[in-house]
């Protein structure tokens, strides 16, 4: 872990020793960190069972309880029969960028940096943020689709079964292998309990309007304004200047 001392900010920028260009990657949370809701709970709440699942889901960002996976299958479980068309409403017309989200990767990826949503959500979501962002990887969790509707269950991938906080740091770790970098030359942002591995694994933590245990574990800390209020603390030199 990074032993940059910790910058606490919300209105008023701050000072910082490196440059957006002395990073190679940046990690991103999806639900409240790169977009403005949480999906699974916008999908509940078309389906009729929203408080219950938004109910589950503040108390394990809270970090109140601790078994993500066991957390995130219970609320999947309640979306049995949701049709899939549920799923492309909230994102049409409920999921929003979170302010600063497009100026902060279009800074980093003008300075070179890679790109990445690591996310405890569903690849339905984090695919079209990919394609419209022209992010370079995800990490997401799949939903079980039959005759288009969710059966409430997800699908194991590859690299494993649910997308939870050690997941996150596993593929923060694996895009450093394969691209030949240290954790020091990362960037991880995020606002949740399952963000904390992989803000603990990064060169640089950011916690954006966070929840109190990760504010207290990161680096830097936006609790007002946008996303690119990270520019603040990080000097970069635009192209156009």
């Amino acid at each position: 872990m990074s032993t940059t001392p910790r910058h606490h900010f919300s209105t008023a920028g701050g000072a910082a020793a490196s440059r957006l260009s002395d990073y190679r990657l940046i990690a991103f949370d999806m639900d409240s960190t790169l977009v403005d809701i949480e999906t699974v709970d916008e999908i509940a709440h078309m389906a009729g069972c929203g408080r219950e699942v938004a109910g589950i889901t503040e108390a394990t960002m809270r970090g109140e309880i601790t078994d993500y996976k066991e957390s995130l299958r219970r609320r999947v479980a309640l979306l049995r029969g949701v049709p899939l068309s549920f799923l492309q409403t909230v994102y049409d017309h409920r999921l929003r960028l979170n302010p600063g989200a497009e100026a902060l990767i279009d800074a980093c990826r003008s300075a070179g940096l890679r790109i990445v949503l690591l996310s405890g959500g569903f690849t339905f979501f984090t695919d079209r943020l990919r394609d419209r962002l022209q992010l370079d990887d995800t990490r997401a969790n799949l939903l079980e689709i039959e005759d288009g509707h969710l059966t409430g269950r997800l699908l194991a991938q590859p690299w494993g079964d649910i997308c939870d906080g050690e997941a996150k740091r596993d593929k923060l770790l694996a895009c450093c292998r394969a691209m030949g970098i240290s954790l020091a030359q990362t960037i991880a942002v995020g606002d949740g309990a399952n963000d904390l591995p992989m803000l603990r694994a990064a060169g640089l933590s950011v916690a954006y309007r966070a929840k109190p245990a990760v504010r207290e574990a990161a680096m830097l800390r936006i609790d007002e304004g946008g996303l690119d209020r990270l520019l603040e603390v990080l000097p970069y030199a635009r192209p156009d200047a």
